[in-house]
């Protein structure tokens, strides 16, 4: 029996029978080499399968003759075909069904600067890239068709149970299917039947070629958010001539494009939970019959369970989820729904990958490792006793890990609670699910048996008392102190640093009058997060930043996220300019001056004058316990200040590695 029954009911999808209603949405991997199948990247849904979900959508596959990004598995050629196999094989006897995804970006560009060498349907440059494509004549288009079933015969033949057309993101098909980037005068262009051909041919070469049992399903855009776009109406009418073929065995729908919009393909929580379940569901009216998949932002199994109970949908589709964790279904499928490693929704996965460093996870540090489902790691050889001090994600990573592979583990930590920096980030707007990482560490860390004594910094005495064979430094970093500040003003207290201002104001309850300034060195999320709070604080915010732009180290969608809501807020965001050690702080005057022309501006009525600086690692200790002869790992901000995904990374390695 399980709490969510139907989630994990039986659902037919064309000829074939899933046991649950689980969907490996696609996600890019860049696991491949040079085009070709690698180990780790069947091993990355191998144990997504194993792990719970009962169709697994690949990411986009190479599929037609102009596809030469080298980490795109290669399908238009035979080079793949025992591996297809292998990898069709390996998935379904773990328990799913394997589809590949045909996929082209088109004008879509979101790597920097533009492609040289893209193609698209009419000349007509790409809302984010500015990249303006060779627009495909009629007969290459017809071409282009006649290679993408090429390709996907060759996945059936390998054992692949169907494909997956993704015709949403600003793509391709989406391209060729909306009015805004649409100008064309033959059969692909005009109307709204000749904008839909490409796809309605394509999804009937498919059934014709590929036969009955081999499974199609189409991902269709459902608001793009572009003007003169696709946006609801046009998303359902669409739909219905989809569906009319006859052919689809699933339908689902995504949001955004290559646009300002781009934030919209992959919501965070600074907006509500499941944002398109019930827009999915009215989209699905206009195809009777066709099983309807839910996807955008469900992290829990309650909302799956929703989702299916409600009518809403039939299929469930998670992508960043079951990146976080493979073992989602088999968890909450059991009941061990606290053992859930969640999704933060952080898109740091979406950075890494759209930055060519390959699928990597905040809270998963073991991405594509072979044995990754409902991982526990193996004994060490010799038990020993490990002092972790720190208590904020990296050194809680370290600790569970080590005590589960049976070392004796004492943390140590200044603060009464665990999850340090991240904690008061899971405070801030958007932040909520950033408890899920701590919240997990330490659940893994109790049933380890790991030893905490919390509340107090620890000193050297205390650290030796313990006779430690091993000690993990994980102690954070510390804002360095603004250079146009007087160093003697640093102990007052009059200047908080960021961090420190958030955990002051966190408690008012009502808008302080007068002008916040932020000093942003820092460009990460927990900087704008807490901008965001500022304005539900003070009448007025300011940003300043040396630099051209704000959040310019993050991921596009989270700095078109942060700069949407902060203009929504009313923030004034000045760039390339810094405060002079001149201002008249006292009076409530803060002056500051473009770093290129000198040109000076003041800001009045300031109420709070907060900065976000480079860190600098609490490290002190190292070298003494060194001195004193003990092995010592350091790990996270106090190696050097980075990203939640470093700390819980080197977290893990040092847990291991002791």
């Amino acid at each position: 029996m399980t709490a969510y029954p139907h989630l994990f009911s039986p659902v037919t999808i064309g000829t074939r029978t899933l046991p649950n209603r689980i969907v490996h949405a696609s996600m890019s991997t860049h696991y491949a080499d040079r085009g070709r199948v690698t180990d780790r990247l069947v091993d990355y849904y191998v144990n997504r399968a194993r792990g719970g979900a009962s169709l697994l959508v690949s990411e986009p596959m190479a599929t037609l003759h102009w596809h030469k990004l080298p980490t795109r598995p290669m399908a238009f050629t035979a080079e793949n075909e025992a591996a297809f196999a292998r990898w069709a094989r390996a998935v379904e006897a773990a328990g799913g069904l394997m589809l590949g995804q045909l996929q082209d970006n088109g004008r879509g560009f979101r790597g920097g600067g533009r492609n040289d060498f893209a193609f698209g349907a009419s000349p007509l440059p790409d809302d984010l890239s500015w990249t303006v494509p060779h627009a495909l004549s009629t007969d290459a288009v017809r071409r282009m068709i006649d290679e993408f079933v090429a390709s996907s015969l060759r996945l059936a033949r390998a054992g692949f149970a169907g494909v997956e057309i993704s015709a949403g993101h600003g793509h391709l098909f989406h391209q060729f299917l909306s009015p805004q980037a649409n100008i064309r005068e033959d059969a692909y262009g005009g109307d709204r039947a000749n904008r839909a051909r490409l796809l309605t041919e394509l999804i009937e070469g498919l059934r014709a070629v590929c036969g009955p049992d081999f499974l199609i399903g189409v991902k269709l855009p459902g608001e793009d958010g572009i003007p003169g776009g696709i946006d609801l109406a046009e998303a359902a009418a669409i739909t219905a001539i989809i569906h009319a073929t006859g052919v689809p065995d699933y339908l689902t729908w995504c949001w955004g494009a290559h646009g300002d919009t781009l934030r919209d393909h992959l919501p965070d929580l600074h907006g509500p939970r499941t944002p398109y379940v019930d827009r999915i569901a009215a989209l699905g009216r206009a195809a009777p019959g066709t099983p309807i998949g839910a996807l955008g932002l469900i992290t829990d199994p309650n909302e799956g369970e929703r989702v299916v109970r409600d009518g809403l949908a039939d299929l469930v589709m998670l992508g960043r989820p079951l990146v976080t964790d493979p073992a989602w279904g088999a968890k909450a499928r059991v009941g061990r729904e606290a053992e859930i490693r969640y999704c933060v929704s952080c898109n740091t996965c979406w950075h890494m990958i759209t930055s060519g460093r390959g699928l990597l996870c905040d809270n998963n540090p073991r991405v594509g490792a072979p044995d990754e489902a409902d991982w526990r790691p193996a004994p060490a050889p010799v038990r020993k006793r490990i002092a972790v001090v720190g208590a904020g994600i990296a050194g809680l990573e370290a600790a569970w890990v080590a005590a589960a592979r049976g070392h004796a583990v004492t943390v140590f930590g200044a603060s009464d609670t665990v999850g340090g920096k991240t904690r008061l980030h899971a405070l801030l707007p958007g932040g909520e699910n950033l408890s899920s990482i701590y919240d997990y560490q330490r659940l893994r860390a109790d049933r380890h048996g790991v030893e905490f004594r919390l509340g107090r910094r620890a000193d050297m005495a205390e650290i030796l008392a313990l006779a430690p064979d091993h000690v993990v430094l994980a102690a954070g970093a510390t804002p360095a102190w603004p250079a146009f500040l007087p160093a003697d003003w640093r102990d007052e207290g009059i200047f908080p640093d960021l961090r420190q201002a958030v955990a002051l104001l966190e408690g008012f309850t009502t808008r302080q009058p007068g002008t916040a300034v932020l000093h942003d060195e820092d460009h990460g999320a927990f900087t704008y997060d807490a901008a965001e709070m500022l304005c539900a604080k003070f009448e007025h915010v300011v940003l300043l930043t040396p630099r051209d732009r704000i959040a310019s180290d993050a991921a596009v969608v989270v700095r078109q996220g942060a700069y949407e809501r902060l203009s929504r807020l009313g923030a004034e965001i000045v760039p390339l300019v810094r405060p002079l050690a001149r201002s008249r702080f006292e009076e409530g005057e803060v002056a500051y001056a473009n770093i290129y022309n000198g040109r000076e501006g003041l800001i009045r009525d300031v109420a709070l004058f907060t900065f976000a600086t480079a860190r600098r690692p609490d490290d002190a200790l190292a070298a003494a316990l060194r001195a004193a002869g003990i092995a010592v790992t350091v790990i996270g901000d106090a190696y050097a200040p980075r990203t939640i995904l470093m700390a819980t990374a080197e977290g893990y390695r040092a847990g291991m590695e002791i």
